[in-house]
């Protein structure tokens, strides 16, 4: 068995290696599964059936609570969700009812789009920034670094989640806080 270490850390050491070549401060950096204890990640209410939502939850607040309390004028976080396939759970199952001429579920269909969970997100941690959803490591990385740089932003959360999607893969998702080289604010 693969320990949950070696499993999680590629997408976290991904982060941070964009990151650094991108001239970005990481400010926190969380991932999962993160120790032995990460076996089920908590359900996440209005969510069903699928882990995505739930794991881009999970890291986002392990960021949040690691970096502490933001200041009293809050800085303007902007969130950049990176993943290569999205939910393929909710898509499958939304897939599957309309290949079988049935209604869709409404939270499948709602949470079928990647960046749903964003406003979870934005509302839970008070994030008033923008909201990017791509599919790469690098160019979530870049977008983050350009939100800054254009003063859209003062930091950038971006989280890049991966559901298993064959026999023996692991759900693992990661995420890093990160602002400008001199942790420069918006003018």
């Amino acid at each position: 068995m693969t320990s949950p270490a070696a499993i999680a850390s590629p997408a976290r050491d991904a982060l941070l290696a964009a990151a650094a070549e991108a001239g970005l401060t990481v400010s926190a950096s969380a991932c999962w599964p993160e120790t032995a204890a990460d076996g089920t990640v908590t359900a996440l209410a209005g969510f069903i059936d699928s882990t995505f939502s739930p794991l881009v939850a999970e890291v986002t607040g392990r960021v949040m609570r690691s970096r502490g309390q933001p200041p009293a004028s809050g800085p303007v976080t902007a969130i950049v969700m990176v993943t290569a396939l999205g939910d393929v759970t909710s898509a499958t199952r939304v897939a599957a009812a309309v290949d079988a001429g049935r209604r869709v579920p409404p939270l499948h269909f709602f949470q079928s789009v990647p960046n749903a969970v964003a406003g979870y997100l934005a509302a839970r941690w008070q994030l008033t920034g923008p909201v990017v959803c791509v599919s790469g490591t690098g160019a979530g990385v870049d977008i983050a670094a350009l939100l800054i740089e254009d003063a859209d932003a003062d930091e950038a959360l971006v989280v890049r989640v991966d559901l298993a999607v064959t026999d023996g893969d692991t759900d693992c998702a990661a995420a890093i806080l990160v602002t400008g080289p001199a942790d420069r604010k918006r003018q």
